[in-house]
């Protein structure tokens, strides 16, 4: 059964970083391109970064700057590291596993994690 199982979304004020994590199973990480989305209230969901099994990183034009993925193939987890955080930033985290360069064609998804940026 695949499982993408984000965590480490939460409250945190402007200019704050959050390291978010994606616990997954089921597949075979290292065949997959791995990425993050998001989506905010009332907007449609966001591709914001992807890591390719080669080691190549691709980044949206929205967050490029303040986040970096990396991805943990013994552990089987993919990591966002997002820094100088914005109110805007505020949205609903998703994992995805797929395929393609640069965002990806999804397979599989997470369930989400809640970032509220907010003082």
């Amino acid at each position: 059964q695949v499982q993408l199982m984000e965590s480490g979304g939460g409250l945190v004020q402007p200019g704050g970083s959050l390291r978010l994590s994606c616990a997954v199973s089921g597949f075979t990480l290292e065949y997959y391109a791995m990425a993050w989305f998001r989506q905010a209230p009332g907007s449609e969901r966001e591709w914001i970064a992807a890591s390719h099994n080669g080691g190549t990183e691709y980044y949206a034009k929205s967050m490029k700057g303040r986040v970096t993925i990396s991805r943990d193939h013994a552990k089987h987890m993919v990591f966002l590291q997002m820094n100088t955080l914005a109110p805007e930033d505020t949205a609903v985290y998703y994992c995805a596993a797929g395929w393609g360069i640069g965002e990806p064609r999804v397979a599989y998804w997470g369930q989400g994690t809640q970032v509220t940026v907010s003082s």
